[in-house]
């Protein structure tokens, strides 16, 4: 890919192996109050920035919980797993670092919430890599809206044709592509089911950020 002068990562399921967390925790959340998770639910929360999620959760099983509450105590059930357990995919902290060697500017686009990934870029030697963090509740939209990954090119100070973005579900690809980004899909097991969608979607699929590597000579 040439001209690309910034590389934007999503965090969870592309940069770290965390997605197993949220599993837990809508999974406990939900059975404390007598609720089986539904595939249904699960697809909708994929793309869902923290508030967004807690407020559809409060409205389809109309809980008794605040919208702040609910995201107070799912923030407290997967705060020690992102402290202590999470972990960065293979080679990733390697490749940030080789682009940041060749002048690269690195920024993220999340839709986690800095409690848990502060702790977790610590946890990883990841802290100080990254020129500019945003988090998709700055913008309002969820990730099906391009707008998290044309927020981010600007504080990174780039155009987004000189962007390209690493997500690892459909819904961030589409959107980051539409808004004439280069897009690398990052396989992550629980986008298994929609692996083939993910490959299409993207202009370059990878297993792992040691491919990335191989391409630049590292």
């Amino acid at each position: 890919m040439t001209d690309i002068k910034a590389a934007i990562f999503d965090f969870d399921g592309t940069l770290v192996d965390s997605m197993y967390v949220w599993s837990k925790v809508d999974e406990e959340f939900l059975a404390r109050r007598g609720i089986r998770v539904t595939d249904e639910y699960t697809d909708k929360m994929r793309s869902m920035f923290f508030e967004t999620a807690a407020s559809y959760t409060r409205e389809t099983y109309h809980l008794q919980e605040s919208v702040e509450e609910i995201m107070n105590i799912w923030l407290e059930m997967a705060h020690s797993e992102y402290s202590l357990n999470v972990k960065a995919k293979s080679f990733a902290r390697e490749y940030i670092l080789s682009l940041r060697e060749n002048g690269v500017r690195i920024g993220m686009a999340t839709s986690n919430n800095p409690y848990l990934l502060m702790p977790c870029l610590e946890l990883n030697g990841m802290n100080g890599l990254f020129d500019a963090i945003c988090y998709t509740s700055e913008v309002g939209v969820n990730k099906s809206n391009p707008d998290i990954y044309l927020y981010t090119a600007g504080k990174l100070g780039v155009r987004a044709e000189q962007c390209v973005v690493f997500e690892d579900i459909i819904e961030g690809l589409r959107s980051a592509s539409s808004a004439g980004m280069k897009t690398v899909a990052v396989y992550d097991p629980s986008n298994e089911a929609y692996k083939e969608e993910i490959i299409k979607a993207a202009d370059k699929f990878i297993l792992s950020y040691s491919e990335m590597l191989d391409e630049s000579g590292k």
